[in-house]
């Protein structure tokens, strides 16, 4: 009898754990589902984002079809097909321009990311010293105030005493 008593308390003990465990894992499924809505909201931004510069991509690779288009048309005059062919590097180096400005806009967000995560915990940092220092230095002025205010009882009394 002790024995299945030891057991059943044993098999409690062992419940309370599981259910604690469950408890904590519910909890940290909860956070990480959380943080995977927010990283979706991000990537849905980012996809947004990523079709508009496609967009414009496309509007440009459109753009560069036709001067190209243009250019074969208009091969019959030597300053046609120079005036298409400076469109056609114009629209390129448009192009790449657009290209490198995406890929260093997203560099830089990352960058202005990291340093504004760095720029709040300063802040916090320097807000508890000025707190800590507030705190230190109403001590040190009670203090002197009391101290001064001692020496003038005392003054008082002594010119009383006279």
């Amino acid at each position: 009898m002790d024995k299945i008593k030891e057991k059943l308390a044993a098999l409690r003990t062992e419940a309370d754990i599981a259910v604690e465990r469950a408890e904590r894992a519910e909890a940290k499924n909860k956070q990480q589902e959380q943080e995977l809505l927010q990283k979706e909201q991000e990537i849905s931004s980012l996809n947004h984002r990523l079709s508009v510069l496609d967009s414009e991509l496309s509007s440009t690779e459109a753009k560069l079809l036709d001067t190209k288009a243009g250019l074969e048309e208009g091969e019959n005059s030597k300053s046609q097909n120079d005036g298409l062919n400076r469109k056609i590097q114009l629209l390129e180096e448009e192009l790449d321009t657009a290209e490198k400005n995406v890929k260093e806009t997203v560099e830089k967000l990352r960058q202005v990311d990291v340093k504004a995560e760095h720029f709040e915990r300063q802040l916090q940092r320097v807000e508890q010293e000025r707190d800590e220092w507030e705190k230190k230095l109403r001590y040190e002025m009670q203090g002197k105030y009391r101290k001064s205010k001692e020496e003038l009882d005392e003054l008082v009394a002594n010119m009383e005493g006279l």
